[in-house]
């Protein structure tokens, strides 16, 4: 099956009147339809650029991006970027809305979403009435809304409490894998890496090249990361990991781990 994205050597560098600071250099890999790809590397390596690029906000240097015909392209931030003055429903229809797609069909699937992910009942609510977990839920919903096959995550967890991000992580790893979704997540945390991946690439140092894939797979139901995290596998894939980022990594630096 051909993959609903491909990289081909991409590669780009950031300029300014000081010169030229490479980011990316010869970066090639595929997603696989249904795919949850997980990208970790060292600090400013280039993983929030190389993303940038996939969404088509970059224009890389050099190299191909091949997107499956009519893919569409989903992009969840770091933050929720929820608006105050608009509803928590207000807030999910706004891609919609910009794409003038207010349709029937789409308002019901948007309700839909609420139900099925516990938030129908603060669709009237507005976001500074609910937690930093529903937010990121709605967050989500607000991206699903307009029906992407690609999802992009930049680190979207990366706000919330230890707890909250456990169990917000889960919810939507469960989300996506439920709804068939190809997602690509952005994270500086090895453990919600192997957690909700089913591979995860490693980014050397900038200018960022492709060290190491390191496919994932568990024998258990993924809905419970602590249930992943007692597992032999699990301690396996993160030393894995953490011995290929220690090795790009500054003195006194260290890998991100949340178990």
């Amino acid at each position: 099956m051909q993959p609903i994205l491909s990289l081909d050597n991409i590669s780009y560098s950031y300029h300014n009147l000081n010169g030229e600071t490479p980011a990316l250099s010869r970066i090639t890999f595929d997603v696989r339809e249904g795919e949850f790809l997980a990208i970790v590397g060292p600090s400013g390596c280039g993983k929030s650029t190389l993303l940038s690029i996939i969404a088509g906000l970059l224009k890389p240097e050099s190299g191909s991006l091949f997107f499956r015909a009519c893919s569409s392209i989903g992009y969840m931030l770091q933050h929720d970027h929820l608006f105050e003055w608009r509803t928590i429903y207000q807030n999910v229809i706004l891609g919609l809305e910009l794409n003038k797609n207010l349709t029937k069909e789409n308002t019901d699937y948007v309700l839909q979403l609420l139900n099925d992910y516990g938030l129908y009942a603060f669709k009237d609510k507005k976001p500074s009435e609910l937690s930093g977990g529903m937010r990121q839920r709605a967050a989500l919903i607000r991206t699903m809304a307009i029906k992407p096959e690609l999802l992009l995550l930049d680190e979207p967890f990366s706000a919330l409490d230890f707890q909250t991000r456990m169990t917000v992580s889960a919810d939507i790893g469960s989300i996506i894998r439920n709804t068939g979704k190809t997602a690509i997540l952005i994270t500086h945390d090895l453990s919600e890496a192997i957690t909700l991946a089913d591979r995860v690439i490693v980014l050397s140092k900038r200018p960022a090249s492709i060290k190491y894939e390191l496919p994932v797979h568990y024998d258990i139901d993924r809905t419970s990361p602590l249930s992943i995290r007692n597992t032999a596998e699990y301690q396996t894939y993160f030393n894995l990991l953490w011995k290929e980022l220690s090795d790009d990594l500054s003195y006194g630096e260290t890998p991100n781990r949340t178990n």
